[in-house]
């Protein structure tokens, strides 16, 4: 079909359903922002849409793209810094409070600082030490010395504590002796395996057990013996985990078979705390000994399996979960996500009447006279409104289009708002007289 208006559908070949030409490039939209590809003059391109001229804006976009990758960059780098700075001042104002495992300096669940803050009141100093010499040189009369983990100890370790035991004449604290060490730290006393209950009755008439009544001295060790003096107390089937031997002329040895009554977080429940303060409070001064690795019996440190976690400090742990944190809120933050569609110029600028025509192709072969009408009427109600004096934003408001166009028309038999504002046409003809009908308004406007 040939168009007849000058203003509708394009003359050269165009089918009727054509929008109006667009001098204006076209727009494209993208799934993803980039970089805007170099533009061909318009006179570099031909009616096929393939450049003839140099292209020598290739290379256009590319310093910008360089600059927003440096920025980034540093911005990562900026990040990192500051989270990494965060880290090392948290980590370090923790170091002072954070110890390790039954650590009288230790606030953690797994500290002891609560019963050390508890003898402090009744007037006992606390004294941490990390090797047998010093705990034996600490050793008295007047002190209770308390060994943490004495299955650690190596074998001239134990021979000095074995001696101290002697020779101190005050009280000394095993805490959980397993076979390893106790045929040199308490001979006479075998293991009888573990306790079944965690809190047991005293059952003995140790005075520091039955006024503190029911405690955690379950989940441990169990002992047995047939050493003259021992006092057993706490039984569990049978067997005591806790058991109170006569050392030297004045002290006594204890062997509590659970460290539970002296953890932090345990402290509170049932007579815990009455049991540690008796046991570790009879004297004035406490030797707290921290076997250190120095004083570890090299099988024994060879046998025992320790997990990856396990080597961390305590103080390190939260430090590697912050980084880790902060590397997950990076790449989250850095990952390449699907955002809005946003619009983009084409590489190339094509002539209006290309892409008139390759539309219209577009709207015949889907039947779209739908669309075609209503990008004829919306170019007509602009071009009208510029005309008529009617405001941009009101070129698609019935109410101040119609008037405005009808006053400036001298033949009364147009029907205004049927033409700019009416239904879908029916078939390609109704299209084509719609498009002469807007052509033959528009003029008679304009010469009007």
């Amino acid at each position: 079909m040939q168009g007849r208006s000058p203003q509708g559908v394009e003359r050269n070949g165009a089918r009727p359903s054509d929008p109006p030409p667009r001098s204006a490039p076209e727009e494209t939209p993208r799934s993803t922002p980039g970089p805007t590809p170099p533009t061909t003059r318009d006179n570099d391109v031909g009616s096929n849409g393939t450049g003839t001229g140099d292209n020598g804006g290739s290379n256009n976009g590319k310093p910008a793209a360089t600059g927003n990758r440096t920025r980034k960059a540093r911005l990562v780098l900026a990040t990192a810094a500051v989270l990494a700075t965060g880290v090392t001042i948290l980590a370090a104002l923790n170091s002072g409070t954070r110890h390790g495992y039954l650590d009288p300096r230790s606030a953690d669940p797994f500290g002891s600082r609560a019963v050390a803050e508890l003898l402090k009141d009744r007037g006992v100093t606390t004294r941490v030490v990390t090797t047998a010499a010093e705990a034996a040189e600490a050793a008295g009369p007047r002190t209770t010395l308390l060994v943490t983990d004495p299955d650690r100890l190596g074998s001239t370790q134990r021979r000095t504590i074995r001696s101290a035991i002697d020779l101190s004449g005050g009280r000394t604290v095993l805490l959980a002796p397993g076979g390893h060490s106790l045929p040199e730290l308490s001979p006479g006393v075998r293991t009888a395996g573990a306790a079944d209950a965690d809190e047991l009755d005293p059952a003995c008439t140790l005075p520091a057990a039955t006024s503190a009544g029911r405690a955690a001295t379950g989940g441990g060790l169990r002992y047995t013996t047939t050493l003259p003096g021992a006092t057993a107390c706490y039984p569990s089937g049978g067997h005591p985990t806790l058991l109170t031997l006569p050392a030297g002329t004045r002290g006594d040895t204890v062997l509590l078979g659970s460290e539970t009554v002296l953890l932090n977080e345990s402290l509170a429940e049932e007579g815990n705390a009455s049991l540690a303060l008796q046991l570790l409070g009879s004297r004035p001064e406490l030797v707290w000994y921290m076997p250190s690795l120095a004083d570890s019996d090299p099988d024994t440190g060879a046998s025992e399996d320790k997990s990856l976690l396990a080597l961390v400090p305590d103080g390190w742990s939260w430090a590697l979960l912050q980084l880790f944190l902060a590397a997950a809120v990076a790449a989250l933050w850095r990952a390449r996500r699907l955002g809005p569609l946003v619009t983009e110029k084409l590489p190339v600028v094509i002539r209006a009447s290309e892409a008139t025509e390759g539309r219209a192709r577009l709207y015949r072969k889907a039947g779209a006279r739908d669309r075609a009408a209503t990008v004829l009427r919306a170019a007509t109600r602009e071009r009208l409104a510029a005309l008529t004096g009617v405001p941009h934003t009101q070129a698609h408001d019935p109410a101040a289009l119609t008037p405005a166009v009808s006053a400036r028309l001298t033949d009364g038999t147009w029907d205004v708002s049927a033409l700019l504002f009416g239904t879908t046409p029916s078939d390609d003809a109704a299209l084509v007289a719609l498009a002469d009908h807007l052509d033959a308004l528009e003029r008679e406007v304009r010469t009007s």
